[in-house]
């Protein structure tokens, strides 16, 4: 099982909610994987919510953030739990003419010390960019953190990352995929694939 690794408590909050899920998927990076992890199933649960929250925001206290920058949809959620252990503002950035941008009065200010949090990172593509909109205003990145990192160690930020939980399972360019080599039906679980 691709969740052995895990801690017990980990194991059971991916278990009891449902969100880790075994099949043919296109993520919302355009790789295809045999596993995904829907964040919003754990995120949906308050307490469970409130469990990665704290743990997180235990790594990123001494950083004394004054925001906590997310992407929407996926980290809305977890950024309001981190902003509420770190007792600082949460913001989220909103794709426009498909870049992520600051929307409805959200700012930042210069010298602000920003964190960055995002449910799943694969390729580090929508970090990268919120980390692009923190540095047009002059902020400081203090750290990124995620409830998955299931990146298998290529998203490598020089200020690191703080997964709550690392997922080690692999993904394939569209063409070198084996699931569909064999003709596995696909899902397209990811928020940048609804209508």
């Amino acid at each position: 099982m691709m969740l052995s690794h895990l801690p017990q408590e980990a194991q059971d909050i991916l278990i009891k909610s449902g969100a880790f899920q075994e099949g043919h998927f296109k993520l919302s990076s355009g790789l295809h994987s045999s596993g995904y992890l829907q964040c919003a199933l754990i995120l949906q649960y308050p307490e469970y919510a409130e469990i990665i929250a704290q743990d997180l925001g235990k790594r990123f206290q001494k950083h004394k953030c004054d925001v906590v920058l997310t992407p929407a949809l996926g980290g809305i959620v977890l950024g309001q739990e981190l902003a509420r252990v770190l007792k600082c503002r949460a913001i989220f950035a909103e794709r426009q003419d498909g870049e992520l941008s600051l929307r409805r009065g959200f700012y930042i200010k210069e010298g602000e010390r920003v964190l960055l949090a995002e449910d799943v990172v694969t390729t580090g593509g929508s970090v990268l960019a919120l980390r692009k909109i923190a540095q047009m205003a002059d902020a400081k990145v203090v750290g990124y953190t995620v409830v998955c990192d299931r990146s298998g160690g290529r998203f490598s930020p020089p200020e690191g990352i703080e997964p709550w939980i690392t997922l080690n399972i692999e993904t394939y360019s569209p063409e070198a995929c084996p699931l569909c080599a064999r003709g596995a039906p696909i899902q397209k679980p990811g928020s940048r694939w609804k209508k």
